[in-house]
């Protein structure tokens, strides 16, 4: 970690959860010695009543009672800033991002009038974020956030797996819990010129032990770095997503890589990060391979 990289950004304009979620970034920055800082977006001009635009004189003299969680309120000891600032929520994330820790929203991110629909500023940040970014979920969305439970990643055939194994290890080993390796795979692929599924021949199927070097592939020399971590290896037969969705309503936080790149009008999100983001059980931890950590 550089002199750069200390500090946790919380969105709190625009964010439904934003409570939660910075009383969750408060615990990980108390124990991790950095600085928490809350940052709170305002629209320049709102609608007003008569037709026209107001100015913003009146979203800063509201600001303060804006902020969901105060200092006093949060549940542990931890530095804290508010900054109140006046640009687009997600375009400021981003750009802060690049000297961040780690960027934590809430459960559902929306742009006020400007157009975004809902859970599209979330996934704008996740695409494009210079650092990890948590989505902060409870149970069954809304729930109480867990804080107890192992931390799972979910680890594909790919190098994409390999910066969430690395956040993985790293967050089971800071909250002394074990680490559930889930790597699925499905039997059943899609055509897409047809828009059918069919299965795939019999002798495809028996790919058990195959998948199982796999995984312990990608798993090989973060044991030996992480000697504290328990390891649970579980290889599922489903479609990833599917498998990570279910596995989230044991776990405290789930730990994904992303392929997200571009702006936001070419956002392109995974599919798996996509789903997990907005219907995970427990807050989602995303990782892309080219994103600082």
């Amino acid at each position: 970690m550089t002199g750069r990289d200390r500090t946790v950004l919380v969105g709190i304009g625009g964010w439904d959860g934003a409570a939660e979620a910075v009383r969750w970034a408060a615990r990980l920055a108390a124990g991790r010695d950095l600085e928490l800082e809350l940052v709170h977006c305002l629209q320049t001009a709102v609608p007003a009543a008569s037709g026209g635009f107001a100015g913003p004189g009146p979203l800063f003299e509201d600001a303060p009672a804006a902020f969901p969680a105060a200092e006093d309120d949060l549940a542990v000891p931890a530095r804290v800033r508010n900054e109140v600032y006046t640009d687009s929520a997600p375009a400021l994330l981003i750009d802060r991002s690049r000297d961040a820790r780690m960027v934590v929203l809430g459960r559902t991110g929306t742009d006020g009038f400007t157009g975004m629909l809902a859970g599209a500023a979330t996934a704008a940040v996740v695409s494009n974020a210079g650092c990890p970014v948590a989505v902060v979920r409870g149970r069954h969305g809304d729930g109480p956030v867990p804080l107890e439970g192992p931390v799972a990643v979910g680890v594909d055939t790919g190098p994409n797996s390999e910066a969430a194994i690395a956040a993985a290890f790293e967050e089971a080993s800071f909250r002394r819990v074990p680490l559930v390796a889930v790597h699925a795979w499905a039997d059943v692929v899609c055509d897409a010129m047809e828009r059918t599924a069919r299965p795939v021949p019999v002798w495809e199927t028996r790919r058990q032990p195959v998948e199982e070097r796999l995984l312990a592939q990608r798993l090989d020399g973060w044991q030996e770095k992480y000697p504290d971590v328990r390891v649970h290896r579980k290889l599922v037969r489903d479609w990833p997503r599917q498998a990570l969705l279910d596995e989230s309503g044991r776990a405290q936080l789930m730990v994904v890589g992303s392929r997200g790149r571009g702006g936001f009008a070419g956002m392109q999100l995974g599919s798996t990060s996509q789903a997990l983001i907005h219907h995970a059980s427990c807050p989602v931890l995303v990782v892309r391979p080219e994103a600082r950590r």
